[in-house]
């Protein structure tokens, strides 16, 4: 057997107490300890008259029975003195069960305005001591509607979204907000039900769902219940899935609603959305008509830096003048002073616009799951960049949903670096699209100890999301403590395959992809692993033995006398030897490569998916290759980052090809991700 529920010491301020619903609630909160404001104007059912009678005669019933209590007989209008008298005399507020008692045309001043002034007199003192629970009392007239009853449904039906968003911003305080539509009899129903229906809607069965709902043990919060004659019920919302009528190079029509009507109005497989940030159906729909129409998530977002904000960032992500060779990166008045590679994820960040991400959901339901950045050539140390951003795709994950975001950074018309944001929204996924083609694919050890003021440090850089910064918002995260910013921990880790791999020469950084897998915390220190296969460089970075970035696939190229070429080439050999079969199955034909340099053959390449579960080999093809290409490593590379089309290289003679050239077509399967390096 459970415990009783007990009150001791809360004080309890119940409106409209002199009888029905509020009188039983008064009785009950007494019986079990708390300490009781009786509230009561005295008036009668149509708002006329004052008298303290009603608020005296409960007062003296709790009394009788041993309880505590105190009576007032202020208007809910005047919410600042009912709160004074509890303050006055028992020192605190706690718990607010709102029920009024007037109808006709005090409606809205009562029931509404009434409720919002009580609440807002009590609100900064349950704020400060960190405890506090409000009832809100609608009805199934504001749920509903009822002939009749306009003005009354009107009030009872703002009372839910007013209790609904009390429960939003109190949460962290420990301030739950619950709204209950009771069926019971009372002051205001004696005249209009029965005597039997009186005696089986008896106001004492609904005072257990209000008590329960104030204790400090229950946490439910933001809920409507319907309660009445024994019987309770949790309400919610339901929304169908809807129709998207909105497409490319159409207009949205009064027909095409008319046309999908069905669809719009069918509840079959319907969601239940909680929130107005909660719902992955109209989240997914909004990005995918983003997706498709080409609306960016941003307009042009320019960023202007000085040398000011490159050093913040360096030292946003540890470096520091205790190495020699880190001053490059610190010093502006160094010889070789340089912006790190990884400064690209900077100016490309302004393009995740908040009025979009908030729209979508709560920032506390965001997580930066993945990160590809790419750069065409070193960033400058200053001057003004400017970033283009576009939903790329949305996946459906189960437990969330994965947005890409494609980020494109321009210094004046040449583009300098591509970002791909991969954020996951929790709780957001079961809308159904599975995979895409869309994400980019993607020892020794160097250790770094993170200082505690690390995320307050590098989120001056420009990431100003307070789960890095703020202790209650992490709170609401689930986070016991505000958490690094996960690309703080890849600059760490790219900052130390560039020292190790490259000697920190920017000039070799072409590309990372990384995966985030756990948080890290300021003041622990991150561990990156890091080892060399073929043309690659693969990482990941650990605290003690968690492993926090996944290892991916981070590509440098540090010999600049070799070909471009090559690193495409082995980013294929990656995919053939993940995907090889379903290629096989999907091309069947072997393609041979002849990359050349100054006018002569500098490497032969083999891709065979034809037979077994492919293979890529540098060197002929031992027998007869279904189509050969001839083209230099410059024009190879402009062609599979989509700077030079295919058929005009053809026709200009820089692209050779022999044998089925129609088989060409099928190139698209491994070259349209291609091998970002």
């Amino acid at each position: 057997m459970f415990a009783p529920l007990r009150f001791d010491g809360k004080v309890v301020l119940i409106t409209g107490a002199g009888g029905g619903l509020g009188r039983e609630y008064a009785l009950a909160f007494a019986e079990r300890g708390a300490f009781v404001v009786v509230n009561d104007l005295g008036g009668d059912i149509k708002g006329g008259g004052k008298s303290s009678t009603a608020a005296d005669k409960v007062v003296a019933e709790i009394k009788a029975k041993g309880g505590t209590a105190v009576a007032n007989y202020d208007s809910v209008e005047n919410g600042e003195k009912l709160v004074q008298t509890a303050l006055d005399t028992f020192g605190r507020i706690g718990i607010v069960p709102c029920h009024t008692s007037v109808r006709e045309n005090l409606i809205n001043r009562v029931h509404l305005r009434g409720s919002f002034l009580v609440t807002r007199a009590a609100w900064d003192h349950m704020k400060k001591q960190k405890f506090g629970r409000i009832i809100m009392t609608s009805s199934a007239a504001g749920i509903y509607g009822n002939f009749g009853q306009a003005n009354y449904s009107t009030a009872k039906l703002g009372l839910l979204g007013f209790s609904n968003t009390l429960a939003i911003e109190g949460q962290k305080y420990n301030i739950y907000c619950n709204t209950i539509a009771p069926t019971a009899g009372s002051r205001l129903t004696q005249t209009v039900m029965a005597q039997d229906l009186l005696d089986f809607f008896k106001v004492e069965y609904v005072s257990p769902l209000v008590l329960w709902l104030c204790h400090e043990q229950c946490e439910e919060n933001g809920s409507l219940f319907e309660v009445g004659g024994g019987w309770i019920a949790k309400l919610r919302w339901e929304r169908t899935q809807g129709a998207i009528l909105r497409h490319q190079n159409q207009s949205m029509s009064p027909e095409a609603v008319r046309d999908h009507w069905d669809k719009i109005c069918n509840f079959q497989n319907a969601t239940k959305p909680a929130s107005v940030h909660g719902d992955p159906h109209v989240t997914s729909n909004y990005a995918v008509a983003s997706t498709e129409l080409g609306i960016p998530v941003s307009t042009a977002v320019e960023f202007s830096y000085s040398n000011m904000q490159t050093i913040l960032y360096a030292l946003g992500v540890g470096m520091s003048t205790k190495e020699p060779d880190h001053l490059k990166f610190l010093y502006e008045g160094d010889s070789e002073f340089s912006c790190l590679p990884t400064f690209g994820v900077i100016p490309s960040q302004s393009v995740l616009s908040l009025k979009h991400l908030t729209f979508l959901m709560s920032l506390t339901q965001l997580l930066h799951g993945e990160h590809y950045l790419e750069l065409y050539k070193p960033l400058p140390t200053s001057g003004k960049l400017t970033s283009r951003g576009m939903i790329a795709d949305v996946l459906d994950k189960g437990s969330g949903m994965v947005v890409l975001v494609d980020a494109h950074t321009y210094n004046g018309q040449e583009l300098v670096c591509y970002n791909q944001f991969t954020l996951f929204l929790v709780g957001m996924g079961g809308f159904g699209k599975k995979t895409s083609d869309k994400a980019k694919v993607a020892p020794c050890c160097r250790q770094a100890p993170l200082c505690l003021f690390q995320a307050a440090l590098y989120r001056l850089s420009g990431d100003f999301n307070p789960l890095h910064i703020d202790p209650s918002f992490a709170a609401l995260g689930g986070y016991k403590t505000p958490i690094l910013h996960g690309l703080c921990s890849f600059g760490f880790a790219a900052r130390h395959v560039l020292k190790h791999y490259a000697n920190n020469d920017v000039s070799k950084f072409k590309s990372i992809k990384v995966r985030f897998v756990k948080p890290v915390l300021p003041g622990q220190t991150l561990q990156t692993e890091m080892w060399k296969e073929g043309s690659r460089i693969h990482l990941q970075c650990r605290v003690g033995n968690a492993i926090l970035l996944q290892k991916e696939r981070f590509w440098v190229d540090w010999d600049t006398r070799g070909l471009q070429s090559d690193l495409v080439f082995a980013e294929i050999g990656h995919r053939i030897k993940d995907f090889g079969p379903e290629l096989v199955r999907k091309v069947n034909a072997v393609f041979q490569w002849e990359i050349t340099q100054g006018g002569r053959t500098a490497a032969q390449w083999t891709i065979n998916l034809k037979s077994g579960t492919g293979s890529l080999q540098k060197g002929p093809y031992s027998g007869k290759p279904d189509v050969t290409f001839t083209l230099s490593d410059e024009d190879f590379m402009k062609v599979v980052q989509g700077k030079l089309d295919p058929q005009k290289a053809f026709f200009a003679g820089k692209l050779k090809a022999k044998g089925n050239i129609m088989l060409s077509q099928k190139l698209e399967t491994i070259l349209k991700d291609y091998a970002k390096f």
